[in-house]
Protein backbone atom coordinates (compact mmCIF):
# COMPACT_ATOMS: atom_id res chain seq x y z
CA UNK A 1 0.00 0.00 0.00
CA UNK A 2 1.50 3.32 -0.99
CA UNK A 3 1.83 6.39 1.54
CA UNK A 4 1.55 10.40 0.48
CA UNK A 5 3.58 12.24 2.95
CA UNK A 6 0.85 14.62 3.98
CA UNK A 7 -0.62 11.36 5.30
CA UNK A 8 2.90 10.64 7.03
CA UNK A 9 3.27 14.51 8.59
CA UNK A 10 -0.36 14.16 9.94
CA UNK A 11 0.78 10.89 11.62
CA UNK A 12 3.96 12.87 13.07
CA UNK A 13 1.70 15.43 14.48
CA UNK A 14 -0.72 12.73 16.03
CA UNK A 15 2.18 11.19 17.75
CA UNK A 16 3.58 14.66 19.02
CA UNK A 17 -0.05 15.52 20.49
CA UNK A 18 -0.55 12.02 21.96
CA UNK A 19 3.01 12.01 23.48
CA UNK A 20 2.86 15.56 25.17
CA UNK A 21 -0.87 14.06 26.92
CA UNK A 22 1.43 10.92 28.17
CA UNK A 23 4.23 12.94 29.46
CA UNK A 24 1.66 14.42 31.92
CA UNK A 25 0.46 11.41 33.34
CA UNK A 26 4.52 10.76 33.77
CA UNK A 27 5.13 10.16 37.68
CA UNK A 28 8.20 8.13 37.86
CA UNK A 29 11.18 7.40 36.45
CA UNK A 30 9.96 4.06 35.22
CA UNK A 31 7.34 5.29 33.70
CA UNK A 32 9.21 7.25 31.67
CA UNK A 33 11.63 4.75 30.36
CA UNK A 34 8.67 2.72 29.21
CA UNK A 35 6.97 6.03 27.37
CA UNK A 36 10.68 6.48 25.69
CA UNK A 37 10.74 2.29 25.11
CA UNK A 38 7.33 3.04 23.37
CA UNK A 39 8.02 5.67 21.23
CA UNK A 40 11.88 5.81 20.67
CA UNK A 41 12.66 1.67 20.87
CA UNK A 42 13.99 -0.78 18.57
CA UNK A 43 10.01 -1.71 18.18
CA UNK A 44 8.64 1.64 18.76
CA UNK A 45 6.34 4.31 17.05
CA UNK A 46 9.01 6.29 15.38
CA UNK A 47 11.26 3.29 14.47
CA UNK A 48 8.09 2.47 12.84
CA UNK A 49 7.33 5.22 10.68
CA UNK A 50 11.40 4.94 9.41
CA UNK A 51 10.63 2.17 8.04
CA UNK A 52 7.32 3.69 6.03
CA UNK A 53 9.59 5.90 4.35
CA UNK A 54 9.76 2.85 1.85
CA UNK A 55 6.31 3.02 1.00
CA UNK A 56 6.29 6.78 0.42
CA UNK A 57 7.61 8.06 -3.34
CA UNK A 58 11.18 8.91 -4.11
CA UNK A 59 10.78 12.02 -4.51
CA UNK A 60 8.99 12.45 -1.09
CA UNK A 61 11.59 10.57 0.89
CA UNK A 62 14.02 13.11 2.04
CA UNK A 63 11.26 15.53 3.46
CA UNK A 64 10.12 12.61 5.32
CA UNK A 65 12.44 11.51 6.91
CA UNK A 66 13.99 15.08 7.97
CA UNK A 67 10.17 15.20 9.50
CA UNK A 68 10.91 12.00 11.55
CA UNK A 69 14.24 13.16 12.05
CA UNK A 70 12.81 16.35 13.88
CA UNK A 71 10.30 13.95 15.40
CA UNK A 72 12.40 11.84 17.23
CA UNK A 73 14.74 15.14 18.24
CA UNK A 74 11.84 16.69 19.88
CA UNK A 75 11.01 13.38 21.65
CA UNK A 76 14.02 12.91 22.99
CA UNK A 77 14.33 16.87 24.36
CA UNK A 78 10.88 16.06 26.13
CA UNK A 79 11.92 13.08 27.87
CA UNK A 80 15.69 14.15 28.92
CA UNK A 81 13.20 17.81 30.24
CA UNK A 82 10.94 15.08 31.82
CA UNK A 83 13.62 12.93 33.53
CA UNK A 84 15.28 16.23 34.95
CA UNK A 85 11.98 17.36 36.54
CA UNK A 86 11.54 13.81 38.16
CA UNK A 87 14.76 13.57 39.71
CA UNK A 88 14.72 17.83 40.83
CA UNK A 89 11.26 16.54 42.92
CA UNK A 90 13.06 13.41 44.03
CA UNK A 91 15.28 15.33 45.35
CA UNK A 92 12.52 17.90 46.83
CA UNK A 93 11.13 14.81 48.51
CA UNK A 94 14.07 14.09 51.25
CA UNK A 95 13.62 14.66 54.48
CA UNK A 96 16.42 16.21 55.46
CA UNK A 97 15.49 16.89 59.41
CA UNK A 98 15.57 12.51 59.74
CA UNK A 99 18.28 11.19 61.40
CA UNK A 100 21.19 9.19 59.18
CA UNK A 101 21.57 6.25 58.77
CA UNK A 102 23.94 4.24 61.10
CA UNK A 103 27.43 3.28 59.64
CA UNK A 104 27.80 -0.09 60.59
CA UNK A 105 31.57 -1.02 61.32
CA UNK A 106 33.35 -3.83 59.32
CA UNK A 107 34.43 -7.42 60.38
CA UNK A 108 37.07 -9.60 59.73
CA UNK A 109 35.62 -12.65 57.87
CA UNK A 110 36.22 -15.55 60.14
CA UNK A 111 38.90 -17.18 58.27
CA UNK A 112 40.65 -13.50 57.58
CA UNK A 113 40.58 -14.05 61.54
CA UNK A 114 41.87 -17.31 62.24
CA UNK A 115 44.64 -16.91 59.44
CA UNK A 116 46.00 -14.04 61.22
CA UNK A 117 45.66 -16.00 64.49
CA UNK A 118 47.54 -18.87 63.46
CA UNK A 119 50.17 -17.03 61.66
CA UNK A 120 50.79 -15.00 64.91
CA UNK A 121 51.61 -17.60 67.06
CA UNK A 122 53.83 -19.28 64.87
CA UNK A 123 55.73 -15.79 64.30
CA UNK A 124 56.46 -16.13 68.13
CA UNK A 125 57.42 -19.03 67.69
CA UNK A 126 60.41 -17.86 65.49
CA UNK A 127 58.60 -18.45 61.68
CA UNK A 128 59.05 -15.81 59.11
CA UNK A 129 56.11 -15.78 56.61
CA UNK A 130 56.50 -16.83 52.93
CA UNK A 131 54.53 -16.81 49.88
CA UNK A 132 53.83 -17.97 46.06
CA UNK A 133 52.02 -18.76 43.13
CA UNK A 134 48.30 -19.86 42.55
CA UNK A 135 49.47 -21.13 39.43
CA UNK A 136 52.00 -23.50 39.41
CA UNK A 137 54.43 -25.75 37.55
CA UNK A 138 53.46 -29.70 38.00
CA UNK A 139 57.76 -29.64 39.31
CA UNK A 140 57.38 -27.41 42.14
CA UNK A 141 53.26 -29.02 43.26
CA UNK A 142 54.32 -32.92 42.80
CA UNK A 143 57.80 -34.03 41.90
CA UNK A 144 60.06 -31.99 43.69
CA UNK A 145 57.92 -33.15 46.32
CA UNK A 146 58.58 -36.94 45.87
CA UNK A 147 55.23 -37.17 43.96
CA UNK A 148 56.92 -38.35 40.05
CA UNK A 149 54.14 -38.81 37.36
CA UNK A 150 52.28 -41.73 37.62
CA UNK A 151 52.72 -42.09 41.92
CA UNK A 152 49.46 -43.38 43.60
CA UNK A 153 49.66 -40.15 45.76
CA UNK A 154 48.41 -38.16 42.92
CA UNK A 155 45.59 -39.74 43.42
CA UNK A 156 44.89 -38.05 46.66
CA UNK A 157 44.89 -34.50 45.07
CA UNK A 158 42.17 -34.26 42.23
CA UNK A 159 44.10 -31.35 40.23
CA UNK A 160 43.20 -28.63 38.03
CA UNK A 161 45.53 -28.67 35.60
CA UNK A 162 45.64 -25.80 33.20
CA UNK A 163 48.22 -27.42 30.96
CA UNK A 164 50.29 -30.87 30.84
CA UNK A 165 53.07 -29.18 33.20
CA UNK A 166 50.67 -25.92 34.80
CA UNK A 167 47.95 -26.60 37.75
CA UNK A 168 46.22 -24.30 40.18
CA UNK A 169 48.28 -25.61 43.38
CA UNK A 170 46.72 -28.52 45.85
CA UNK A 171 48.77 -27.44 48.14
CA UNK A 172 51.22 -24.51 49.83
CA UNK A 173 54.18 -26.80 49.57
CA UNK A 174 55.31 -25.94 46.38
CA UNK A 175 56.52 -22.81 48.50
CA UNK A 176 58.39 -24.81 50.38
CA UNK A 177 60.43 -26.20 47.79
CA UNK A 178 60.85 -22.66 46.16
CA UNK A 179 62.14 -21.38 49.35
CA UNK A 180 64.60 -24.11 49.91
CA UNK A 181 66.17 -23.28 46.35
CA UNK A 182 66.24 -19.67 47.14
CA UNK A 183 68.15 -19.60 50.11
CA UNK A 184 70.51 -22.05 52.16
CA UNK A 185 69.85 -23.53 55.88
CA UNK A 186 68.64 -22.79 58.51
CA UNK A 187 65.36 -22.35 57.38
CA UNK A 188 62.53 -21.46 59.54
CA UNK A 189 59.06 -20.22 57.98
CA UNK A 190 55.04 -20.71 57.55
CA UNK A 191 53.51 -20.53 53.81
CA UNK A 192 49.87 -19.81 53.80
CA UNK A 193 48.08 -18.96 50.96
CA UNK A 194 44.62 -20.53 49.09
CA UNK A 195 44.67 -24.06 47.42
CA UNK A 196 42.65 -25.61 44.96
CA UNK A 197 41.19 -29.28 44.34
CA UNK A 198 38.42 -30.87 42.28
CA UNK A 199 36.09 -31.66 44.78
CA UNK A 200 32.49 -31.53 45.29
CA UNK A 201 31.67 -28.21 47.12
CA UNK A 202 29.78 -30.20 49.76
CA UNK A 203 29.18 -29.23 53.68
CA UNK A 204 33.10 -30.98 54.19
CA UNK A 205 34.76 -29.87 50.85
CA UNK A 206 35.17 -27.13 48.88
CA UNK A 207 37.17 -26.84 45.05
CA UNK A 208 38.88 -23.83 47.06
CA UNK A 209 39.99 -23.45 50.55
CA UNK A 210 43.11 -22.25 52.46
CA UNK A 211 45.87 -23.92 53.91
CA UNK A 212 49.04 -22.68 56.40
CA UNK A 213 51.99 -25.15 55.95
CA UNK A 214 55.16 -24.99 57.96
CA UNK A 215 59.11 -25.78 57.28
CA UNK A 216 62.13 -26.17 59.57
CA UNK A 217 65.46 -27.16 58.86
CA UNK A 218 68.56 -27.05 60.50
CA UNK A 219 71.62 -28.97 61.56
CA UNK A 220 70.18 -31.23 64.23
CA UNK A 221 65.74 -31.10 64.12
CA UNK A 222 63.95 -33.97 65.60
CA UNK A 223 60.61 -35.48 65.97
CA UNK A 224 60.55 -34.63 69.38
CA UNK A 225 60.73 -30.88 68.44
CA UNK A 226 58.14 -31.06 65.91
CA UNK A 227 55.71 -32.54 68.65
CA UNK A 228 56.64 -29.95 71.03
CA UNK A 229 55.84 -27.19 68.46
CA UNK A 230 52.58 -28.46 67.45
CA UNK A 231 51.32 -29.21 70.79
CA UNK A 232 52.19 -25.46 72.01
CA UNK A 233 50.47 -24.48 68.85
CA UNK A 234 47.46 -26.80 69.38
CA UNK A 235 47.23 -25.41 73.21
CA UNK A 236 47.92 -21.76 72.04
CA UNK A 237 44.69 -22.02 69.56
CA UNK A 238 42.45 -24.25 71.04
CA UNK A 239 43.28 -23.91 75.20
CA UNK A 240 45.74 -24.80 77.55
CA UNK A 241 44.05 -28.28 78.61
CA UNK A 242 43.94 -29.17 74.92
CA UNK A 243 44.78 -32.94 74.17
CA UNK A 244 46.18 -34.38 72.07
CA UNK A 245 47.60 -36.90 70.29
CA UNK A 246 50.20 -38.34 67.17
CA UNK A 247 48.80 -41.13 64.86
CA UNK A 248 50.76 -43.13 62.18
CA UNK A 249 50.21 -41.85 58.71
CA UNK A 250 51.67 -41.59 55.30
CA UNK A 251 52.93 -38.54 52.95
CA UNK A 252 55.82 -38.73 50.27
CA UNK A 253 57.28 -35.51 51.15
CA UNK A 254 57.94 -36.70 54.82
CA UNK A 255 59.03 -39.85 56.42
CA UNK A 256 58.44 -40.93 59.32
CA UNK A 257 54.65 -38.78 59.02
CA UNK A 258 51.98 -38.76 61.59
CA UNK A 259 48.60 -37.04 62.19
CA UNK A 260 47.39 -34.70 64.92
CA UNK A 261 44.22 -35.01 66.64
CA UNK A 262 42.64 -33.20 69.58
CA UNK A 263 39.83 -34.16 71.83
CA UNK A 264 37.16 -31.73 71.26
CA UNK A 265 33.64 -31.94 73.05
CA UNK A 266 34.53 -35.81 73.79
CA UNK A 267 36.01 -36.93 70.57
CA UNK A 268 39.32 -37.10 68.46
CA UNK A 269 39.15 -34.86 65.50
CA UNK A 270 42.20 -34.92 62.88
CA UNK A 271 43.40 -30.96 62.63
CA UNK A 272 46.98 -31.63 61.00
CA UNK A 273 49.23 -33.61 59.35
CA UNK A 274 53.56 -33.94 59.74
CA UNK A 275 56.73 -35.37 59.23
CA UNK A 276 60.27 -35.05 59.10
CA UNK A 277 60.99 -34.45 55.61
CA UNK A 278 61.92 -37.15 53.07
CA UNK A 279 65.64 -37.08 52.24
CA UNK A 280 64.44 -36.99 48.16
CA UNK A 281 63.09 -33.64 48.96
CA UNK A 282 66.10 -32.41 50.20
CA UNK A 283 68.17 -33.46 47.21
CA UNK A 284 65.63 -32.20 45.04
CA UNK A 285 66.76 -28.38 45.83
CA UNK A 286 70.07 -29.35 46.22
CA UNK A 287 70.39 -29.54 50.20
CA UNK A 288 72.84 -32.57 51.53
CA UNK A 289 69.80 -35.03 53.49
CA UNK A 290 73.11 -35.96 55.39
CA UNK A 291 74.19 -32.93 56.90
CA UNK A 292 70.36 -31.37 57.29
CA UNK A 293 67.57 -32.10 58.89
CA UNK A 294 63.65 -31.12 58.67
CA UNK A 295 60.33 -31.44 59.95
CA UNK A 296 57.14 -30.10 57.94
CA UNK A 297 53.70 -29.77 58.67
CA UNK A 298 49.89 -28.41 57.47
CA UNK A 299 46.67 -27.65 58.36
CA UNK A 300 43.58 -26.21 56.47
CA UNK A 301 42.68 -22.82 57.80
CA UNK A 302 38.72 -23.53 57.62
CA UNK A 303 39.42 -27.33 59.45
CA UNK A 304 40.66 -25.20 62.76
CA UNK A 305 37.57 -22.85 62.39
CA UNK A 306 35.13 -25.34 61.56
CA UNK A 307 36.17 -27.05 65.05
CA UNK A 308 36.61 -24.33 67.23
CA UNK A 309 33.65 -22.07 66.50
CA UNK A 310 31.58 -25.44 65.87
CA UNK A 311 30.71 -24.35 61.93
CA UNK A 312 28.70 -27.48 60.00
CA UNK A 313 29.18 -26.10 56.56
CA UNK A 314 32.10 -25.12 55.07
CA UNK A 315 30.28 -23.26 52.12
CA UNK A 316 28.99 -20.86 54.75
CA UNK A 317 32.08 -18.94 54.07
CA UNK A 318 31.79 -18.39 50.71
CA UNK A 319 28.01 -17.28 51.32
CA UNK A 320 28.65 -13.36 52.29
CA UNK A 321 25.91 -13.75 54.75
CA UNK A 322 26.22 -10.93 57.19
CA UNK A 323 24.34 -13.05 59.68
CA UNK A 324 26.83 -15.95 59.97
CA UNK A 325 29.31 -13.00 59.95
CA UNK A 326 27.60 -11.08 62.84
CA UNK A 327 27.77 -14.92 64.88
CA UNK A 328 31.16 -15.71 64.95
CA UNK A 329 32.80 -12.78 66.05
CA UNK A 330 35.42 -13.26 68.84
Amino acid sequence: MSLDLQALRDRVQALQQEIQESLQQVKTLDDLEALRIRYLGRKGEVTALLKSIGRLPQEARPAAGAEINRLKQWIQQEIQAARERLEREAQERIDLTLPGRPVEPGRLHPITRVFTEIIEIFKGLGFEVEEGPDVEWDYYNFEALNIPPHHPAREMQSTFFITDKMLLRTHTSPIQIRVMERKKPPLRFVAPGRVYRVDPFDPSHAPAFHQLEGLYVDRRVTFAELKGTLELFLREFFGPDTEIKFLPSYFPFTEPSAEVAIRWKGEWLEVLGCGMVNPNVFRAVGIDPEAWKGYAFGLGVERLAMVRYGIPDIRWFSENDLRFLRGYEP
